[in-house]
């Protein structure tokens, strides 16, 4: 008998313990991200255009389709990157740039398409084509497309920073990756969230 009040004083315990951390959670205020988020999820709006006809929600056939009629017209090429295929995008800068990008598909529907920007002219030292730069040319680009609203965010040691919108269910991330790359992710918020993308990662 004396175990058994030990063991359910015990459960009891952790029961608290969990409790508190919930309440102790849900009492932290949220970010403008996460009020950014929770706004434009609950607003219902779909938005599924990315770029040159492409599409959240499309199929493979269809993805390949239009990006075969883009390469037939001089616009898209393949590259010589883990993301195979290319574009040469027109920056603020007037900078030649790579756009190279490939996407991740769910039951056949497009819902990931992360993209990679380099400078060609990039070598060390140069201060013209530095990653701070590109940085700023691939939002220009992106403000471009999308609109200016870009939020400013970082990871909870502010090591890392990136620059996010939030249109509905569209969700785009922009971010220095290295010395000469700067990533952009673009993500179908009505299949994953980005915490399922980064394995809990410490990225902002």
């Amino acid at each position: 008998m004396i175990l058994k009040n030990i063991t359910i004083n015990k459960m009891k315990y952790k029961v608290l313990i969990f409790g508190l951390m919930a309440l102790a959670l849900s009492c932290q205020p949220k970010t403008e991200y996460d009020k950014l988020k929770e706004r434009e999820l609950a607003s219902g709006r779909v938005v599924e255009d990315l770029f040159l006809d492409l599409r959240f929600g499309m199929g493979r056939k269809e993805f390949f389709a239009t990006c075969w009629e883009h390469n037939k017209n001089g616009i898209l090429t393949n590259g010589a990157h883990y993301l195979q295929i290319e574009y040469k995008p027109e920056v603020p800068s007037g900078k030649s740039v790579r756009m190279n990008f490939y996407p991740q598909f769910d039951d056949n529907h497009l819902y990931f398409m992360p993209m990679e920007f380099q400078y060609d002219s990039w070598f060390p030292g140069n201060e013209n084509f530095t990653n701070d730069k590109l940085l700023v040319d691939v939002l220009g680009l992106l403000k471009e497309w999308y609109g200016e609203d870009f939020l400013e965010v970082s990871n909870k040691s502010k090591t890392v920073k990136a620059f996010v919108r939030i249109d509905g269910n569209r969700w785009i991330r922009v971010f220095i990756k290295d010395m000469t790359t700067v990533r952009v992710e673009m993500l179908d918020l009505r299949i994953k969230d980005i915490a399922d993308m980064t394995n809990n990662r410490d990225e902002a």
